[in-house]
This record gives structure tokens, C-alpha cells and sequence, in this order.
């Protein structure tokens, strides 16, 4: 019997050490940053993306929604740059070892476990049909299926960035990232309004003018994810070999920070559950809504990009309000997976990309009804808490602190 008192007394005392280590002392710098946001805002700029219909790349419509994204983010106080690459015809996935010509290998688009159609979900016949939208007709606004009009075109691309640097290591970069183009002949409101407007929302908290960081961050807003990820894979050929290097030596300003790791967004509202045995879904967020946080497997960094994830995690546990946060070994399909044979990468979303997207969890996914007015207060709060989590995990890992 006293070996099972001292059992207990023990794990008890694991349990009240693992409470305190999980509450944030009231000093916490991290807290006071995670504090700044709010989801009226986190609300007001996907709204403000939405104006833009689904900002489908290669049209005037994506061209305006990267200038009003960089407009925000100055406002913010954060320096902005612009990535140019250009959109070319499609072409036959890329190979290993391929790239082109000066520029590092392109990574294989390596998809993971992608389960579409029946058995998708892992249940039986509880699926729903996935295909993207193509057909403008389907949008019933008038005024949006006019917006949404002009098609996309091959030709000069630009995707914008900011950089808040490093006070002690601006030479080390950790990369936040969304796509902030969309498809389907909506708003584009979920994907990936969600995913942009969380990237601009930790923007707007780290550049605050008492807030410094040891390391730098890099905040990215893709383009030309729809495409094929091609925006990423763009910035990934052209930015991977400055890693590092001092320009002009000696000046302590590195234009390519060394890569510590990647962290992308994409849709990160919808969690209504599985689709019921006729196909229809939820009406609310489940009970049991949660922020998947995924790593590949089978990437050259699984060891590092699982730890990343995991830290992420107990980040979610610390200063996300409402939505706890699971991790997966399946990221696919978004614009982590140019760099995960590069440096640690993770994404954060709101289901498993291979298993739930597929089966057709998300009826909004790519259609007319991705809007603005489709979600609920509930359904925007599952994306607040993926921002909290992206901020406090960012802020924790760069040595975030504010200036006295």
C-alpha cells in the first residue's frame, strides 16, 4: 500500500508541476503580446480580403489584394518587400535534383497520405464530393460573379513579405507564411482570408513599437498556391542560396536570414465535423473543433519539424482561449512542402489535409459559398486560436520581449 501512496503522491505532484509549467507567470511577456489580439480584428481583415473576391492569381483583382496587403502591413510599422517570380504555362511537376538553372534543387511535391472519395474519412461512405468549382454561373451574387470574372493568365507574379529583425540574431529567420490567393468563385474567405489575416495579425502585434525579438521573423503572404505552390517554390529557388550571407559584409544586415524553420497557415475556420451518412455536415463548430498542427513524415527534417509542431502545441496550451491543437505526420498540399527537405516545416489548419479535406469535411472548400457571411462567430474563433498559437509559439522561439 505505501508503494501505491507514493505512486500517487508522485504523479500528483507531475500533474501540479505540469499545471504550473502550462499557466504563463504573470510576467510573460509572450501573454502581453497574445493579449493584443481580438477577434473583431482578426474578423475586420479577412473582411478586408474578401473585398477582393476569391483573388484568383494572374488577374487584377489578386494584383489589388497584394497592394492593399502591403499597404496593411506598412501600417503596421513592418518594412515590406516583394518577391517577383513569373507564372509560366503549366508544366510537368518538377523532379528532385531539377531546379533551374542557379538556383538550389526544386524538392519533390511530396503529398503524404491523401485519401480522396470513398473510405477518405476512414469511415465508410461518409464522404462528400470534392472537386473544386470551375464554373462561374454557380456564384448567385451578381456583383461577386462579376469581380470573380477575368481569368487568370500566365505571366509576372509578385507575393510581399515583411521582416521584423533580430536585435541579437538577425543572421537566424523563422518564416510565418499564408497563401493569400484563392479559387472557386467566391470570397475566398476561409481559403485562405483565414491563413492571410492571421499572418497580418502577428505581423501587427510584433512590429508594436515596445516589441523586440532575438531572432528575426519573416512574414510571407504567397501567391500562386492554387497554381501548384508555385509562389513558394519561386521564393524557395531564389532565397535559399542567400541563407546567411552578410550584405554588404560586415554590416550585420543578412537580406536571407538563415532558415530555423517554416511555419504556414491554410484554412483555419471550418470544423463541423465529418459528413453525416446523407453528406450533409454540422450546422455550428463541433464540440470538439481543434487546430491541426501537421509535419511531414517522410521530409528530410521530420525529427526537427516534429518538435516544432509539439512546441506549437504546448503553445496552443498556454494562451489559446478556447480551441485545443492536435499533431499529425501528414502535411501536404500547401506551401510548407517546398521547404520541408530545407529546414523544419509544419502548417497549421483546420482539419487533416490528407484525410479530412479529401472526404469532403469542408463543403465550402474552392466553392461559390466560401464567404465572408458563410461563418459564424464560432467558426472565426477557431481561427483566433490558431493566431494565438501561431503568436505565442513565434514569439516564445525569436525571444520576444518588450522594451522597458
Amino acid at each position: 500500500m505505501r508503494w501505491f501512496v507514493s505512486l500517487l503522491a508522485l504523479a500528483v505532484s507531475g500533474a501540479a508541476a505540469a499545471a504550473q509549467q502550462a499557466t504563463a507567470p504573470a510576467d510573460d511577456p509572450v501573454k502581453t503580446l497574445v493579449a493584443r489580439l481580438d477577434l473583431e480584428r482578426y474578423k475586420a481583415t479577412i473582411r478586408g480580403l474578401t473585398q477582393f473576391g476569391d483573388r484568383l492569381e494572374g488577374t487584377d483583382r489578386n494584383r489589388a489584394a497584394v497592394d492593399w496587403i502591403e499597404a496593411q502591413l506598412r501600417s503596421y510599422g513592418c518594412t515590406t518587400e516583394r518577391h517577383r517570380y513569373v507564372k509560366d504555362p503549366p508544366q510537368p511537376p518538377p523532379q528532385q535534383g531539377a531546379g533551374r538553372a542557379g538556383g538550389p534543387p526544386t524538392p519533390v511535391i511530396e503529398s503524404g497520405e491523401i485519401r480522396m472519395g470513398q473510405d477518405g474519412s476512414r469511415l465508410r461512405g461518409i464522404t462528400r464530393p470534392t472537386d473544386p468549382n470551375n464554373d462561374p454561373n454557380r456564384q448567385s451574387d451578381a456583383a461577386l460573379r462579376a469581380l470573380n470574372a477575368q481569368p487568370s493568365v500566365p505571366g509576372p507574379r509578385e507575393q510581399v513579405y515583411c521582416t521584423t529583425l533580430g536585435v541579437t540574431r538577425p543572421d537566424e529567420m523563422y518564416i510565418v507564411g499564408a497563401h493569400m490567393d484563392g479559387r472557386g468563385f467566391g470570397e475566398g474567405a476561409d481559403d485562405n482570408a483565414s491563413g492571410t489575416a492571421l499572418v497580418m495579425e502577428v505581423a501587427r502585434v510584433l512590429s508594436g513599437p515596445d516589441v523586440q525579438t532575438e531572432r528575426s521573423i519573416r512574414l510571407i503572404l504567397w501567391n500562386s498556391e492554387e497554381g501548384g505552390l508555385v509562389g513558394a517554390y519561386a521564393y524557395v529557388r531564389d532565397r535559399a542560396p542567400l541563407q546567411g550571407q552578410e550584405n554588404p559584409a560586415g554590416s550585420r544586415r543578412y537580406p536571407e536570414p538563415r532558415w530555423l524553420g517554416m511555419i504556414q497557415h491554410d484554412m483555419l475556420l471550418f470544423d463541423h465535423g465529418m459528413p453525416r451518412e446523407d453528406g450533409s455536415l454540422g450546422p455550428e463548430q463541433r464540440q470538439e473543433a481543434d487546430i491541426n498542427i501537421e509535419f511531414q513524415a517522410n521530409s528530410s527534417f521530420a525529427d526537427q519539424a516534429m518538435k516544432l509542431a509539439f512546441l506549437f502545441r504546448e503553445a496552443n496550451e498556454r494562451y489559446a482561449t478556447d480551441y485545443p491543437a492536435a499533431v499529425g505526420h501528414h502535411m501536404t498540399s500547401t506551401d510548407s512542402t517546398p521547404f520541408m527537405h530545407l529546414t523544419p516545416a509544419i502548417s497549421l489548419r483546420e482539419h487533416e489535409r490528407g484525410m479530412h479535406i479529401g472526404a469532403g469535411w469542408n463543403p465550402h472548400w474552392h466553392q461559390p459559398t466560401d464567404l465572408f457571411s458563410t461563418y459564424s462567430d464560432k467558426d472565426f474563433s477557431l481561427g483566433l486560436n490558431a493566431v494565438q498559437t501561431t503568436l505565442g509559439a513565434v514569439a516564445r522561439l525569436t525571444g520576444a520581449s518588450l522594451r522597458k
